[in-house]
């Protein structure tokens, strides 16, 4: 299970070093595969191969004449990518995925359970701010009854 958030930063070939905590369980999830795609959001999704593959036959198996269903496939399916860590526990992050994410050299990288979301510096920012608006009513109705 993958949580917190990370501020790092790219190196100047794109790469993302994974921080260690999270390195051995990431490729024991992913039996060294791991994909990388967009978000509506703008940020990047990072999932281990395993967790992917259901998504994205959900997203296939979608109407391709109905438009939603094409935008969707084409932004989710469209933008994925297989990728591996490298020896010293970095990932490349292809420059169409940085473009589209807006990445630059400072990155978060925000556990969310069974993946990563991968946002930019100003993107995190926000996203933050979005929580801040949201004050009292931040919670939705189904977890009314959650203490935190």
């Amino acid at each position: 299970m993958f949580f917190g958030a990370a501020a790092l930063n790219l190196d100047a070939k794109g790469r993302l070093a994974i921080p260690a905590r999270h390195r051995e369980a990431l490729d024991s999830a992913a039996s060294g595969s791991l994909v990388l795609t967009a978000h509506p959001e703008r940020c990047l999704l990072l999932y281990p191969a395993p967790v992917w593959a259901p998504i994205r036959d959900k997203v296939l198996a979608l109407p391709d004449f109905e438009q939603q269903s094409a935008l969707l496939k084409r932004l989710l399916v469209g933008f994925s990518r297989e990728e591996e860590m490298d020896a010293a526990g970095r990932l490349l992050i292809a420059p169409e995925l940085r473009q589209f994410a807006q990445l630059e050299k400072q990155i978060f990288l925000v556990g969310q359970g069974n993946r990563f979301e991968i946002w930019s510096d100003a993107g995190w920012q926000k996203q933050q701010e979005k929580v801040f608006a949201q004050g009292d009513q931040l919670l939705p109705p189904s977890l009314g009854d959650l203490r935190l």
